[in-house]
């Protein structure tokens, strides 16, 4: 019987150390790689035929081997893109090296017949978008900002007139930059009197800003909820600007009505696994009071108080062969 857990992810990932710490103690088999690898380090031999409709073979590091029917589950974390292992080529070498390990490693890793994947990459892709997240959630009755996404300086501008005060917001983190390093604009409260032509270079996010009384981000995997409000120090309008060490975090019960509609959420984008981000308007027991935001299908966790748990929750479901099921 297939046991083994897949883990990609890149080599500094102390959410996934955490992960495979637990699996480790429950004595299943961990092999650890980053796809980015590939070369002498990482060597695969895959096939497949009418014989055999799935793939099989074997995937080696530089520590393990493994079959692909041992492969029971797989945890994909954040591995390094594939373009970054051929960097130093010229451009046109570099695009095509790249998408063929992609399309090649990546199509295989991607297919592994009757592996479950927390989450699998093309659900995280498809649930990375958030006007598909702010849809769905309204699809589910839960409340959400009214939001506008737009390049037109004039359209919001009369946006801006009906919901006072404003806010904008990216729609991803900014790309890697040249020496390698990433950053992210915060969301943050914005005038209409500055509103011009440059807005059409490309789209952008505006919400209403929720009048709130705190904030709350709800981990979910499989059917665990954890769940925590969040205080910044100097009352943040984006905590996650500021000293994540100095952030007050308080436990907090997910209205059942919240609940069922995070789970159903996560089936409807295929996930098992999420990060949602809520405002709160009021008390946290009224579900009238949580306001969506946002949810991250691939999104962090370490740094919450309950993160021993989530990973034990982690290592629970990823335990296949111990009976556990999303």
């Amino acid at each position: 019987m297939a046991s083994t857990v897949l883990v990609v992810t890149a080599l500094e990932d102390i959410t996934a150390d955490w992960v495979i710490t637990a699996l480790n103690e429950r004595e299943v088999p961990v092999v650890r790689l980053d796809p980015a690898d590939i070369g002498p380090g990482l060597a695969f031999g895959f096939h497949i035929g009418a014989e055999s409709p799935s793939w099989a073979g074997q995937l080696r590091t530089a520590s393990r081997t493994v079959e692909l029917a041992d492969v029971a589950a797989v945890y994909y974390r954040r591995p390094t893109p594939y373009a970054v292992r051929f960097e130093n080529w010229p451009r046109q070498q570099r695009e095509f090296a790249a998408a063929e390990a992609r399309q090649g490693l990546g199509g295989v890793l991607n297919h592994l017949h009757g592996a479950l994947y927390v989450n699998h990459p093309s659900a995280v892709a498809r649930a990375d978008f958030k006007p598909a997240q702010l849809q769905r959630f309204a699809e589910l009755g839960l409340t959400i900002p009214p939001t506008l996404v737009t390049n037109d300086a004039a359209r919001a501008r009369q946006f801006a007139a009906a919901h006072k005060p404003l806010i904008c917001k990216t729609f991803r983190g900014l790309p890697r930059s040249e020496d390698g390093h990433t950053g992210a604009i915060w969301a943050q409260r914005v005038h209409a009197d500055t509103f011009d032509d440059s807005l059409t270079v490309t789209a952008h996010l505006f919400q209403a800003e929720i009048p709130k009384t705190g904030d709350v981000r709800v981990t979910v995997i499989g059917r665990r909820v954890f769940a925590q409000q969040v205080a910044a120090p100097d009352g943040a309008l984006d905590w996650r600007r500021g000293d994540w060490d100095k952030l007050v975090h308080t436990p907090i019960t997910v209205p059942p009505r919240i609940e069922t509609a995070l789970h159903t959420y996560l089936a409807s984008f295929g996930l098992v696994f999420g990060c949602f981000d809520f405002a709160l308007t009021g008390q946290g027991d009224d579900p009238e009071h949580w306001t969506a935001i946002e949810c991250n299908p691939n999104g962090q966790w370490g740094w919450l108080p309950d993160a021993p748990a989530i990973t034990e929750a982690f290592a629970d479901i990823l335990n296949v062969k111990g009976g556990s099921s999303p």
